[in-house]
């Protein structure tokens, strides 16, 4: 028998001595992190409220109690007993019955009814009908990017326990070596933006974090063949973490499992459901570009089907020496600072991923304050000593002033933005003025994949700032839905029309102009002299985006990004700082300063050169503390 079965015998018989006598537990099983608690007396136990969270306080697990099949009532039967249960507010969209694990699946408009005050009314479901109740927001906005994910998994169920019952018991498999040490190695994004991804290992485990590509430089990629990365084979990672979604940290998660891994993902749900959306138009691009692009759809499914979905501040075992945390970042959706307790408290890593650490229209502010934090590697990006953004009042006056002055000329506004965060940004922004006359009313075009990212914003509210979810909850408050918000499908009819048209704004990916739709845009609108081209995020160095920001006006227009067919640039070009989803110089100061308790060392990464040096020069003048500004392929040992 192995270790992992015994730790299973000893924990039934620990549950069964710590329950009443008239509960049976039939069956107990890891499940990824979760310890799942099989019983033929489901209603029983949901009827003792806190049985369950005594249990998991008790093991210091997370439990999920499931029943035995067949104990369940007829789904018809339930389905008329489960509406009776929920308040009818709560706008219940389906019900999902599966008979194999026991679950129900409430797909709802306001899931917190269907809840209840401390799960009050899902407690109440068990009773009645034995069935587990599990709870799925209702999108206010229809994504086909949530719906199929949705749906692959339910249909991938079968596949799906398999790998968390594997996953679960390397989780808690015994641990084999007595040394103590922890590492890092840094295998992109260090002295450059783009290509994020390090390795994390003890002697016991070794967890990827991020796995991006790098924005306009095709093939460099992180050095996943080095010994200490995948040189050793894929299934060497006992686990991949993923801070959030943008491509130059989540493109190339596919890609593992071309090369064979077949481990666990943590990630938030949002992070999940964008990685999806945008690593499958990463393979779209490519292949409207003819490059040859690294993976295949098939992988971007299995990356998905290996996804664990964690909450903000549920402390999780990923493997035997190693408890995950995430905490919001303020970046983008569902982005998340990554805290890593290692040992039986032996040593704190966390890894800030992208952060903004103010609060924005979207997001509540990047969260600093840890149980115990010795190493933070932390993101550089606006890090040098210049790189103060102007603050958001400021921003969006000056962005109207760009409107308003294009509008006088007759002109379009064009903005290059990332599908994730900053378009959805600006639309807040852009709705308020409309709504206050600060700007004339006219269309605003969103190209690309903004109106399913934004879709994918409105399923998951519980991850904005609470004032933006409560006016989202509410169809006639929910900004997203103002009139002016046009979606293009991505035809060139429809973009030719724009074009011809009068006044209008257009947001348009790639947010670097590094292909994509807005490639097409500078096709219909580079030559117009009265029309304003406007950045309102970073541009990375080796970027089309950056090249029309440093001032070129001979800009490629061809299809393929290539030289050889040019056009004169005549459009006015502005940059607005302060709509970046990235701290600043002062921000990045500000999120080291007050956080709880500041780490003894930094490791300044994810930035151009002197950013990454002035950044970690600052810290070390300013707070007395230890500051690396790494190369890639560094190794720091820590213990």
């Amino acid at each position: 028998m192995s270790s992992v079965d015994r730790q299973l015998d000893d924990l039934k018989a620990k549950i069964t001595s710590e329950i009443p006598d008239d509960i049976t537990v039939s069956d107990v099983k890891y499940e990824g992190p979760e310890l799942v608690v099989y019983t033929r007396d489901p209603k029983k136990f949901a009827q003792q409220g806190d049985l369950i969270r005594q249990l998991a306080s008790k093991l210091r697990k997370r439990i999920t109690v499931r029943p035995d099949p067949d104990v369940l009532s007829h789904p018809d039967e339930a389905r008329e007993q489960i509406m009776d249960v929920i308040p009818e507010d709560a706008g219940v969209t389906d019900l999902d019955f599966h008979a194999d694990t026991g679950e129900v699946v409430i797909e709802a408009q306001k899931p917190g009814m269907v809840i209840g005050r401390h799960g009050s009314t899902l407690r109440e479901i068990t009773k009645k009908v034995g069935w587990t109740p599990e709870v799925v927001r209702t999108p206010p906005i229809e994504s086909s990017t949530v719906s199929n994910v949705r749906s692959f998994l339910k249909q991938e169920r079968d596949d799906r326990r398999d790998i968390l019952e594997k996953v679960g018991r390397q989780i808690h498999r015994e641990e084999m070596q007595d040394d103590e040490w922890v590492r890092i190695t840094t295998l992109g994004c260090c002295r450059e933006v783009g290509r994020a991804s390090f390795i994390l290992s003890t002697p016991e485990t070794r967890i990827l974090i991020d796995c991006g590509d790098k924005p306009g430089a095709e093939g460099e990629v992180p050095y996943l063949q080095v010994p200490e990365a995948l040189g050793s084979g894929a299934n060497s990672l006992d686990a991949v973490v993923l801070t959030h979604a943008h491509l130059d940290h989540s493109a190339l998660i596919p890609l593992l499992f071309k090369y064979g891994y077949d481990g666990p993902i943590y990630c938030t749900e949002p992070t999940r459901d964008l990685m999806g959306l945008l690593t499958l138009d990463y393979l779209d691009v490519a292949a409207k570009e003819g490059r040859t692009p690294p993976y295949d759809s098939e992988q971007v499914r299995e990356a998905i089907k290996h996804c664990i979905p964690l909450e903000y501040g549920d402390v999780t075992d990923i493997a035997p020496d190693v408890k995950l945390t995430f905490h919001n970042a303020g970046h983008i959706l569902g982005s998340a600072v990554t805290h890593f307790h290692i040992g039986d408290g032996l040593y704190n890593v966390a890894f800030s991923g992208d952060i903004h650490y103010d609060d924005t229209r979207l997001f509540n502010g990047a969260v600093n304050d840890f149980p115990r934090v010795e190493t933070l590697v932390l993101e550089s990006t606006y890090g040098g000593r210049n790189d103060y953004q102007t603050d958001q009042e400021d921003s969006e006056r000056r962005l109207k002033e760009v409107i308003n002055e294009t509008y006088e000329r007759e002109g379009k506004v064009l903005i290059p933005a990332f599908a994730v965060g900053r378009s959805q940004e600006l639309m807040l922004v852009l709705e308020e003025a409309m709504r206050e006359g600060d700007i004339p009313e006219m269309p605003v075009h969103l190209d690309g994949m903004m109106w399913e990212a934004t879709a994918i914003h409105t399923t998951y509210p519980e991850y904005l700032r609470d004032d933006l979810r409560d006016r989202i909850f509410h169809d006639d408050e929910n900004p997203f839905l103002a009139d002016q918000f046009n979606h293009i499908d991505g035809g060139e009819e429809e973009r030719q029309e724009v074009a011809d048209g009068g006044p209008c704004i257009i947001l348009s990916t790639s947010g670097m102009v590094t292909g994509g739709p807005i490639m097409s845009w500078l096709r219909h609108l580079g030559s117009e002299d009265e029309s304003t081209m406007t950045f309102v995020g970073y541009q990375a160095q080796g970027t089309l985006g950056r090249r029309i920001q440093n001032g070129w006006d001979e800009i490629p227009i061809s299809e393929d990004g290539s030289r050889g067919n040019t056009m004169k640039m005549k459009m006015h070009v502005e940059t607005v700082d302060g709509f970046s989803g990235h701290a600043d110089r002062q921000g990045l100061e500000n999120f080291v300063r007050t956080m709880n308790p500041r780490p003894e060392k930094v490791l300044c990464v994810h930035g151009d050169e002197s950013s990454v040096q002035d950044l970690s020069s600052s810290l070390y003048h300013d707070f007395n503390m230890r500051t690396f500004a790494p190369k890639n392929l560094e190794t720091f040992r820590f213990k």
